[in-house]
């Protein structure tokens, strides 16, 4: 088959190509609290320097046209943890603010006594009716009576 497609012979085999080694960082690179500059491409010269804490970016230091500013990274753990704790003291405040408006019972404890009368502690004496419903202003007004019997 390889004479069909290459009538002269087998192809001689070329050597693996070589890898060339990484180049050395232009910006040496520092382990610290510190990272390396890394330059941002662009018509101002603007270079950033991020800022580490345990392994983790916590800023970055923006130098562009003179100016050097510090940029905060947002975490999202300690945003996470904020909004939950957050939520957690609405939910409490919600359960305490439920339980307060919470009416206590009209009757207290309701015990039977000796004899079997029913002992009622805690409750507010009824007031006392009349005998008859009261009349309405406009009766009283007009000194009306009723065509019933009155008793």
């Amino acid at each position: 088959m390889t004479a069909i497609l290459n009538p002269t012979g087998p192809a001689p085999l070329s050597p693996p190509p070589t890898r060339r080694a990484p180049e050395a960082a232009t910006a040496p690179i520092i382990v610290g609290p510190v990272g390396p500059v890394l330059e941002l491409p662009g018509t101002p010269a603007t270079a950033l320097v991020p800022v580490i804490r345990d392994g983790r970016a916590i800023g970055a230091y923006v130098l562009s046209d003179g100016r050097v500013r510090y940029r905060r990274v947002t975490d999202p753990d300690r945003l996470l943890a904020a909004a939950s704790g957050a939520f957690a003291v609405a939910v409490l405040t919600a359960a305490v603010a439920v339980v307060g408006r919470r009416k206590p019972p009209v009757i207290g404890a309701v015990t039977m006594g000796p004899g079997g009368w029913v002992s009622l502690r805690g409750v507010r004496v009824p007031p006392l009716r009349a005998a008859t419903p009261p009349r309405p202003w406009w009766a009283r007004a007009l000194r009306a009576r009723r065509l019933v019997v009155e008793h």
